[in-house]
């Protein structure tokens, strides 16, 4: 077995396994420390402390950071990556400019060699 064939998933996605951590431990805590101010705060005014109540608070609170940090955080990050991997035409537009410069700039100093060179590449990268 290849040293590539003994990789786990726990190993191939260990920044998810991570990013997924910290995101649990930190909603754990969210929740943790805002049952605390919600007893503190309860008591301060002479409520009862009703569970209900602080998880219809809580569930209202941590919904709107998502919306408003969280969501927006995954649609600029992960939305523009999975454009530009699936190759929307803004992604596209840049790559080939910057192929035409580089076969501008090839052309001009390998004229000799510069078909044999583009045919080589076609064969090793055909285009999509």
């Amino acid at each position: 077995m290849t040293r590539k064939q003994k990789k786990t998933v726990w190993y191939k996605r260990s920044f998810v396994w991570v990013t997924l951590v910290f995101f649990l431990f930190s909603l754990i805590l969210h929740w943790i420390f805002g049952w605390e101010a919600f007893k503190n705060e309860q008591e301060a005014h002479g409520q009862p402390i009703v569970f209900g109540e602080y998880v219809t608070e809580m569930a209202r609170d941590t919904l709107e950071n998502w919306q408003s940090e969280f969501l927006q955080l995954i649609w600029q990050v992960a939305g523009l990556a999975f454009l530009l991997y699936i190759g929307s035409p803004q992604s596209k537009e840049g790559d080939e400019r910057k192929e035409e410069k580089i076969d501008y700039i090839i052309e001009k100093l390998d004229p000799e060699n510069y078909k044999e060179l583009q045919k080589k590449w076609k064969e090793k990268y055909p285009d999509k």
